[in-house]
């Protein structure tokens, strides 16, 4: 396993976290505590996308006639589309 030296930059409350962590003996050092937790975040992604597939793969297994009707394409993303228009709004407006 091959190490890179990197600089990089935290908020405040991520600092803390890491410190937190090395200081309660979870990491041995700084380092330690960024590359292990970003091992951790990468592993539970990973999971995550194993469960979507899954379930993706189970409802596509299903009979026809046990799928639900979903409606025109209008109402189905309607939402997502307000939702986009609303932080769009917002942005221009700096809130």
């Amino acid at each position: 396993m091959g190490v890179h030296k990197q600089s990089v930059s935290f908020t405040d409350a991520a600092f803390a976290y890491a410190k937190e962590l090395v200081d309660r003996g979870d990491y041995p050092n700084m380092s330690a505590a960024v590359s292990g937790e970003l091992a951790r975040a990468r592993q539970l992604r990973e999971q995550e996308q194993a469960l979507l597939q899954a379930e993706l793969q189970r409802r596509l297994a299903l009979p026809l006639d046990q799928w639900e009707p979903v409606g025109s394409v209008e109402a189905l993303t309607s939402g997502a589309f307000a939702r986009i228009d609303d932080l769009e709004l917002r942005a221009r407006h700096g809130a």
